[in-house]
């Protein structure tokens, strides 16, 4: 396999990590109301017979800083949202008056703080690991592209230098994510 192949796979994986953190992030919960807390909890919706997202099945939107408004496309599937929100585990009560749902978003205490800081840097370890062992993965392929003679010792030099490079490079990006969100926890 060629080296910029080589790099190429290694920069795909890193970059899937990248994304992964940043969608399990954006579904923390800050002490702000945000769309991004409900949209992609999964609503079993029985008189339609499959599972769906919240996004899927309703507006979301923020009509105050610290509460979210659900408007269901179809009034008839209020209950199943509302049993999902319950079951999701985001610790938010939904309250309904038949047409939307109101999520009052309660502030953080400092307790849930320090929790939720300890869950964003694990998530960002965990990706970190991801990245190392995509620099791995492609250290092993290059050892073995070199074993075999199929490149040259300068090429696989310059090849790790370039994997190093990469792994820097997303590890920097995984730590500035999990220091804007810690921010954003800390202020919230």
């Amino acid at each position: 396999m060629p080296s910029d192949e080589i790099e190429f796979q290694c920069e795909e994986q890193m970059e899937k990590a990248v994304e992964y953190l940043r969608g399990e992030l954006r579904a923390l919960r800050t002490g702000r109301a945000s769309p991004a807390l409900v949209e992609h909890i999964k609503v079993n919706v029985e008189s339609y017979g499959s599972t769906m997202e919240i996004r899927e099945l309703a507006g979301i939107s923020v009509p105050e800083g610290n509460q979210l408004l659900i408007k269901p496309f179809d009034p008839t599937i209020i209950r199943d949202i509302e049993r999902a929100i319950q079951a999701s585990g985001i610790g938010i009560t939904p309250m309904s008056d038949g047409k939307v749902i109101r999520l009052p978003v309660p502030p953080l205490s400092g307790e849930r703080r320090q929790q939720l800081l300890a869950q964003v840097r694990k998530l960002g370890e965990a990706q970190k690991v991801a990245i190392r062992n995509a620099r791995r993965d492609a250290n092993r392929q290059i050892d073995s592209e070199e074993k075999a003679k199929t490149m040259a010792e300068d090429d696989a030099e310059r090849c790790k230098e370039a994997v190093q490079k990469l792994t820097k490079k997303f590890e920097d990006q995984i730590d500035a994510m999990v220091a804007a969100k810690a921010r954003e926890i800390e202020e919230g």
